[in-house]
């Protein structure tokens, strides 16, 4: 079995969410802070200002099965905070999902996990910011072993498994388990096997998510929490600052109160000898209108390059068996079996 291609990124809201309720022990926060690898210089002033942000989580896959580039992000999800509301909605987008790589010249389409490949969380940010409709204000990037050790943190999670669950020497059956963190990874891990492919392995993600932040919510966890950051220090890089995250933390815990999740999920379509997730249109414009009026903003009717493709395809979606679709010589990348 190779190992691992994708990076959980579930670890980046687990973060928000240790910040969030940390609020009782600032002091020791703060000085757990210098660990993590921060930004400098503010990008966005709203967490200053109080107001509704969003947040790109990224799980990169840097440095697996023998790569030499900067990885791509083959999981995503964008999240928008409103103190106000007390509310978070939350995004998962799939890795193949056909995008435009914004900032990339000549223009070009291809999976969108592969904007963090070229162009970093810059790229990114863009990208999905072009898809969605929504300014993407902030980053937050992990590896793997974030995951891992936060599981361990809260001394495992229990989950009820809906099939079984193997993938890299280790098995989850069905039903009901306590997962330690390496347990948990394998279980967030997984695509393969699901029928539902990545959008199962999304659910599964979201569903250790919440037995997570369930536990980091126990006095016992939430004295250690400056702890925790400690240990993620060196798994996590983000554009906020360490004064942004100060400030998370006492302005935006109430944000954590109604958390929603969600999935954007496309049709499948070849392209380029290689399998696409297309989103349709409804289905992005839908996304965009919740993600927007959490953070306070108008509905925006899309149009962008996806959406515009999308209306010159319609016999790809109006037709369930049909998997062409037609980019118009947009796509320029093959993808090997490695990419794949």
């Amino acid at each position: 079995m190779k190992k691992l291609k994708i990076f959980s990124v579930i670890i980046g809201l687990i973060l928000v969410v240790v910040l969030a309720i940390g609020g009782l022990f600032v002091y020791r926060t703060q000085q757990s802070l210098n660990s993590l690898n921060t930004n400098k210089n503010s990008v966005s002033k709203k967490i200053d200002q109080s107001k509704p942000f969003s947040i790109l989580l990224l799980g990169a896959d840097t440095g697996t099965d023998g790569r030499v580039d900067r990885g791509n992000s083959d999981t995503m999800m964008l999240l928008t905070l409103n103190p106000a509301k007390k509310k978070t909605v939350a995004y998962s987008i799939p890795r193949d999902a056909l995008a435009e790589m914004i900032g990339d010249s000549p223009k070009n389409v291809q999976k969108i996990n592969a904007a963090y490949n070229i162009g970093l969380s810059k790229m990114a940010k863009s990208t999905v910011g072009n898809l969605l409709g929504v300014p993407v204000d902030y980053h937050v990037a992990i590896n793997m072993e974030a995951l891992e050790k936060t599981v361990d943190f809260v001394d495992g999670v229990t989950i009820k498994s809906p099939m079984n669950v193997s993938f890299d020497g280790v098995t989850i059956p069905k039903g009901t388990h306590h997962l330690n963190g390496k347990e948990a990874l394998t279980y967030a891990r997984m695509r393969y096997q699901d029928p539902r492919g990545d959008y199962g392995r999304q659910v599964r993600q979201q569903q250790i998510l919440r037995a997570v932040v369930k536990k980091l919510e126990q006095p016992k966890y939430i004295v250690k929490v400056p702890d925790l950051i400690k240990k993620l220090g060196n798994d996590i890089n983000t554009d906020l600052t360490t004064s942004e995250i100060d400030q998370l933390i006492l302005k935006y815990h109430s944000s954590a109160s109604k958390m929603e999740f969600n999935q954007i999920q496309g049709k499948t379509a070849w392209i380029n000898e290689s399998s696409y997730q297309i989103l349709p249109t409804d289905t992005m414009q839908n996304a965009s209108n919740k993600l927007r009026d959490n953070l306070g903003l108008e509905q925006q009717t899309l149009d962008n390059t996806e959406t515009r493709l999308n209306a010159k395809n319609k016999t790809f979606f109006a037709n369930e068996d049909d998997i062409n679709y037609n980019t118009f010589d947009l796509d320029t990348v093959h993808y090997t079996e490695n990419t794949y």
